[in-house]
C-alpha cells in the first residue's frame, strides 16, 4: 500500500518487452531490496533487481502493460517513485494500492495564480467513483479534485508537486494512470448487496 506522496523522481533508462530498468537517486536505491513492491508512476510493481550503482528492474504482465501507461514508456522518460507504507510512515495523503483503474489523457494545463490546473479525459464508468474535493491518485500522486464532470475532471497542482513530480515534464496529450478511491468502490458494492 501507499499514501500517493511522491518522494523521488527516477528514470526510465531502458524498457524491454516486459521489463523497466529504472534509475534512481541514492536515497531511495539504497533501500530497494529484491522482491520490494515499489509504485512506478502509481503502478505496483515488483523490484525484480538491484544492478549498477543507482538501477533496479520492475517486471511487468501484458495485463498490467495493456491497462497502464507502461504501453507509452519511452527511454529517458521520467517516472514518479513511492515506496511501500511502513509502520513508521506519516500517512500524509490517501489510500493508494497502486492498481491502476484506467488511463486517462491530458486535455488541458493552465497557469492560476501560483498553480496548474489539469484537465483530464474521463471515463463514465470511472467518474462515477470521483466528486468535487475528493481523493485521486494520478501517475500516484494523491490529489484533490476540483470538478468532476462526466467525461473529465481538474486538479490543482501547487508549486512543490510541479517540482517533485514528473508532472513539470508533462504536455497537452500525455496520458496518465488514475487510480480512483477504493473506499469508493467498496461502499458502492455494499450498497448493491444491501438492495439484493
Amino acid at each position: 500500500m501507499f499514501t500517493g506522496i511522491i518522494s523521488h523522481i527516477g528514470t526510465i533508462k531502458e524498457k524491454t518487452k516486459d521489463t523497466l530498468h529504472i534509475e534512481a537517486p541514492g536515497d531511495l536505491y539504497t533501500k530497494c531490496t529484491l522482491g520490494m513492491s515499489i509504485a512506478v508512476n502509481g503502478i505496483c510493481l515488483t523490484v525484480a533487481s538491484v544492478e549498477n550503482l543507482s538501477q533496479f528492474t520492475v517486471n511487468f504482465m501484458p495485463e498490467t502493460e495493456k491497462k497502464t501507461t507502461i504501453q507509452f514508456a519511452k527511454k529517458n522518460e521520467l517516472v514518479n517513485l513511492e515506496l511501500p507504507v511502513t509502520t513508521e510512515t506519516l500517512f500524509a495523503g490517501h489510500i493508494v494500492q497502486g492498481h491502476v483503474d484506467t488511463v486517462s489523457k491530458i486535455l488541458n494545463i493552465e497557469n492560476e495564480g501560483n498553480s496548474h490546473i489539469f484537465t483530464f479525459s474521463s471515463k463514465p464508468n470511472f467518474s462515477k467513483y470521483m466528486v468535487d474535493k475528493g481523493s485521486v491518485s494520478v501517475n500516484g500522486i494523491s490529489l484533490t479534485i476540483i470538478q468532476s464532470l462526466h467525461d473529465r475532471f481538474t486538479i490543482g497542482i501547487i508549486p512543490h508537486t510541479w517540482a517533485n513530480t514528473m508532472l513539470h515534464k508533462s504536455v497537452i496529450g500525455d496520458y496518465v494512470n488514475i487510480e480512483v478511491d477504493v473506499l469508493a468502490k467498496y461502499l458502492e458494492k455494499l450498497m448493491i448487496r444491501e438492495e439484493k
